[in-house]
């Protein structure tokens, strides 16, 4: 075997480990790409272009040092999947920021809707003085009403503004008092504030039981490089075997098990969120005239 296809055997052997990786991910539920909302499209293509960019130079810089081109794939590819595998942290903040500011736009609501006017005079009357965290989906809300959308409608786009289960408990009993106009929706906001409330401590409580097992998996992956990339300069002898076709070959199932560990190890680290139950139909939005 000359040297050009052993390149090409581990090439093909690093890009089938990467199919593996991802495969293993899907079954295992585990999210690979960030979600993100259509007015940061632009933001998420920068972060991974950079991303990209370091990826590149890292594998780059691995090649180098060890002239393992498996070591060296897989190193890009953990650049590249990083946030999605040890992140969440900061999603888990903004979502914990949204159920506060949730809460107490419900508190305004209500305290709004003391005076005696209904909730399409309380609803923009609370805009500007909501949490920066909910104000534009809020601004957005008070607009598709502005614009004759029918009040349930608007409601239900705003919930999949706001893409949470916990809103979507207020929302829905907006939903029902815009329709039946009922009495009692002051008490029901206050008592759907403290659920809320109580709902945003449980989650902090998980989130910080979590990060206890996401710090874990870091420390045990850069350990684990750490130690790698310490045989692989300072002690080539005790690792010359993985210099062959087959040690590559071998070091890529090592490195496939470290992803399934990685995989695992998140899956422990995340916190699944109960599916929501109010969404907007495609006939309700073409029914309003679609959304401005």
């Amino acid at each position: 075997m000359n040297e050009t296809t052993a390149t090409l055997a581990i090439l093909a052997g690093a890009m089938v480990g990467g199919g593996i990786f991802l495969l293993v991910g899907f079954f295992m539920g585990v999210g690979l790409l960030p979600e993100s909302e259509s007015g940061e499209a632009s933001d998420l293509l920068k972060r991974l272009s950079r991303r990209t960019i370091v990826a590149a130079l890292v594998g780059v810089a691995l090649l180098v040092a060890t002239r393992w081109i498996v070591l060296a794939v897989a190193g890009a590819v953990l650049v590249m999947v990083w946030p999605m595998l040890f992140g969440g942290a900061r999603q888990e903040k903004l979502a914990a920021a949204r159920i506060e500011a949730l809460a107490t736009w419900t508190e305004s609501l209500r305290d709004t809707i003391a005076g005696a006017v209904g909730l399409e005079q309380a609803i923009p009357a609370t805009v500007y003085a909501a949490a920066p965290v909910i104000r534009d989906d809020l601004a957005l809300l008070a607009d598709r009403m502005r614009v004759r959308v029918p009040l349930p409608t608007a409601l239900r786009q705003f919930a999949d503004d706001l893409n949470d289960p916990t809103a979507d408990l207020v929302v829905s009993a907006l939903i029902i008092n815009a329709r039946l106009r009922g009495p009692g929706l002051r008490q029901l906001l206050g008592s759907l504030a403290d659920a809320a409330r109580s709902e945003l401590d449980m989650r902090q409580r998980v989130s910080a039981s979590r990060a206890g097992t996401r710090r874990s998996a870091q420390i045990v992956v850069l350990f684990s490089i750490a130690v790698m990339l310490g045989l692989a300069l300072f002690n080539r002898s005790f690792v010359q075997p993985y210099e062959s076709v087959q040690g590559q070959m071998v070091l890529l199932v090592v490195v496939s098990l470290f992803a399934v560990g990685m995989l695992w190890m998140r899956r422990l680290a995340g916190v699944k969120l109960p599916r929501r139950f109010l969404m907007t139909t495609a006939g309700e939005i073409d029914e309003a005239g679609g959304t401005p």
